[in-house]
């Protein structure tokens, strides 16, 4: 089994012997940020047994853990038997996909039995993140969508403002056309120009005879011509359709 090579001691991370950086406070938001060592990959392989110790590096790890105190012992700081009989603040290692992902999490131990998950870290390809919480990850899908929702009233809004131009520009190009007026009769007028038309009638002369008919025309008796009418009257019509048939209608 390949040796697990040992991170400098929590009083001398620095190999310096300056101080070791300030924790990150529990719940300090710090996924703006990511780290990411290459030369650190470059030389040793990101699996199970080596992915704490590249965690260690990062401005995420809080020194004052209790890993960080079985690593001042020789102890692999993600054994459990020994974790479990400790109380604070501790890094476990929760989900591996050798060697792409790997999901660190922060908890609170008060007993071997009772956690309290912190916070929550991921590795993905070498580089680290801190994962949001999920009321970050609520609010931000929220206000993403209110975002677009408010887009989408504001160009509805728009685009019904022009609607309402336009329709107010019609009804007032109909309006500025004259409208035709309806003519009331007046029967008074009515009947004035009546009186006057038939006084004028009476003034005229007569109507003259009609002129007599040529030499050798006799008009008809009025009896022939009644009977010639009821013949007429009498009969049938015709339909150019039904009765003529297909070969006798009229050919254009």
């Amino acid at each position: 089994m390949a040796t697990t090579p040992m991170m400098p001691p929590m009083g001398n991370p620095n190999f310096d012997g300056g101080a070791p950086p300030q924790p990150p406070q529990p719940g300090t938001d710090m996924t703006g940020i990511c780290f990411r060592d290459q030369l650190w990959l470059n030389t040793y392989p990101l699996d199970r047994n080596l992915v704490f110790d590249y965690f260690a590096l990062s401005p995420f790890y809080d020194w004052t853990c209790n890993n960080e105190q079985l690593r001042s012992r020789a102890i692999h700081p993600l054994d459990i038997s020994h974790l479990s009989k400790m109380t604070g603040s501790e890094y476990t290692l929760s989900e591996v996909m050798e060697p792409h992902l790997f999901v660190i999490r922060k908890q609170k131990r008060d007993s071997p039995e009772k956690v309290t998950p912190m916070l929550t870290y991921y590795i993905l390809d070498g580089s680290i993140y801190q994962a949001p919480q999920l009321c970050n990850v609520f609010a931000g899908r929220l206000g993403r969508a209110l975002y677009h929702i408010s887009k989408a009233f504001s160009s509805a809004a728009s685009k019904l403002e022009k609607t309402g131009y336009a329709v107010a520009g019609e009804n007032e190009s109909e309006a500025s056309e004259p409208k035709p007026v309806k003519e009331t009769i007046d029967f008074k007028e009515l009947k004035r120009v009546d009186h006057i038309l038939a006084s004028l009638q009476r003034k005229l002369p007569p109507v003259p005879p009609p002129p007599p008919f040529p030499e050798g025309y006799a008009p008809p008796s009025t009896a022939e011509a009644s009977e010639n009418q009821q013949a007429e009257t009498q009969l049938p019509p015709v339909d150019p359709i039904i009765d003529q048939g297909p070969s006798k209608r009229m050919k254009v």
